[in-house]
């Protein structure tokens, strides 16, 4: 159901981000207005729009009966002042680069009525970044989806006024979407500050001969009850786009940063791109990890599990222990992203904190993660390790066993602040 202070959201970049919000904010009633400078950008929409509505109704994310009407709400338009009339909301999704982005909001912010509502798309810049373009702070933040998933990051900048983010809860909430608020500013808010470091660990035990990407993604399987993992993820997302997010400037030690590009150079500069090239480091349609017996039965992957589990559950408690939201909101958004069962706090109590207490400055050791960020987790845990709550083995951890709250009917739809 619409909320009553939106009628018109215009999108602004046409691209796959663009036409998936298009189609969440028209399944819900609201006129959709998709603006893009390209003309070959927007009239490829004509094509792009009903095969994603299609893809959508598969995930349940809409109805495939009301395909025709949803897409009647959305209406495309080639001159920026004509696509924001009449808009209360824009949602800027053009390229990952600072400089363009705070022409565009500048412009938007030139050409919006007063109170219009600005946000953008992004997870790889911060949100403060773009709003010093704008002289609508108040009326300004990041609204980022995540695709064919109803988690929706909203993260407000330090002018960002309370009315704004309520109304966005509000507007995610008329969209079936899940509002994931965060305190603060964190870069790769709080999904892609957990997978990223995953990935990258995925590949360096990959490239250093530690394990097969067929064992991580087997115990990735096996112990997450997951039905896709690391490898096979980034064969979705698509490997010339991991690629081109190590040419942007990283946290990772150079020599780091030269073995993961020369690796995933090899697959782009073969055509293998994953998914959508039907090979990457799988073959498609039909990959190897979705067939029967995949896993493998008493196959003993505990060794490579608990060394993924660790860099995703190290990197969830540095969201937590730095403020930027809570331990149960970082499970819930991790469970509606990835359709799991348990999230990385809920990972945790199954391992054991004594556990991951033992297993995790292994990866200190070995350079995937810092001192600091050591002292950091330690710190956090300690005082339920001094009360004994060492997670399911003792009773209790972070949550209450043997009915922990993220098992609750209810976990995934409460208000993920």
């Amino acid at each position: 159901m619409r909320i009553p202070e939106i009628n018109t959201v215009c999108f602004v970049g046409a691209g796959t981000m663009g036409c998936f919000n298009a189609l969440m904010a028209a399944t819900a009633g609201y006129r959709a207005v998709i603006y893009d400078i390209s003309p070959e950008a927007l009239a490829a929409t004509a094509e792009t729009l009903p095969a994603m509505a299609t893809f959508m109704a598969g995930q349940e994310l809409l109805a495939a009966d009301q395909i025709p009407a949803i897409l009647a709400r959305i209406t495309t338009e080639a001159e920026l002042a004509r696509a924001v009339d009449g808009a209360q909301l824009v949602s800027e999704s053009v390229a990952e680069r600072l400089d363009v982005k705070r022409a565009v909001h500048a412009e938007l912010d030139r050409l919006c009525a007063a109170d219009t509502i600005l946000t953008t798309n992004t997870s790889g810049l911060l949100p403060s970044e773009i709003a010093t373009a704008v002289t609508r702070a108040d009326r300004f933040a990041a609204l980022h989806s995540h695709l064919a998933a109803v988690l929706f990051d909203i993260v407000p900048c330090p002018g960002t006024s309370s009315q704004t983010v309520d109304l966005l809860r509000r507007y995610v909430t008329s969209i079936g979407g899940s509002a994931l608020v965060l305190s603060r500013e964190n870069p790769g808010y709080v999904i892609n500050a957990i997978l990223g470091p995953l990935l990258t660990l995925s590949l360096v035990m990959v490239i250093e001969g530690i394990d097969s990407q067929e064992n991580i993604d087997r115990a990735w399987l096996k112990y997450q009850h997951s039905a896709i993992g690391p490898f096979g993820l980034m064969d979705l997302f698509g490997l010339n786009v991991v690629y081109d997010s190590w040419q942007k400037p990283r946290n990772e030690p150079d020599a780091l940063k030269q073995k993961i590009t020369e690796f995933l150079a090899g697959y782009v500069d073969a055509g293998r791109l994953g998914v959508k090239s039907a090979s990457g480091f799988y073959r498609y349609p039909e990959p190897a990890y979705a067939q029967p017996g995949f896993v493998g039965e008493g196959t003993e992957l505990v060794s490579t599990y608990e060394t993924l589990a660790s860099v995703m559950i190290a990197n969830a408690i540095l969201i937590a222990a730095n403020q930027v939201t809570e331990p149960e909101a970082i499970d819930r958004a991790w469970m509606i992203s990835f359709k799991l069962q348990q999230g990385p706090f809920g990972s945790l109590d199954k391992l054991g904190i004594d556990r991951f207490l033992t297993v995790f400055p292994a990866l200190v050791a070995g350079g995937v993660m810092s001192p600091q960020a050591l002292a950091t987790i330690t710190g956090y845990l300690q005082p339920l390790v001094d009360g004994g709550r060492l997670g399911v083995a003792s009773g209790q951890g972070f949550y209450h066993y043997p009915a922990p709250a993220y098992q609750a009917d209810n976990f995934l739809t409460a208000p993920a602040v």
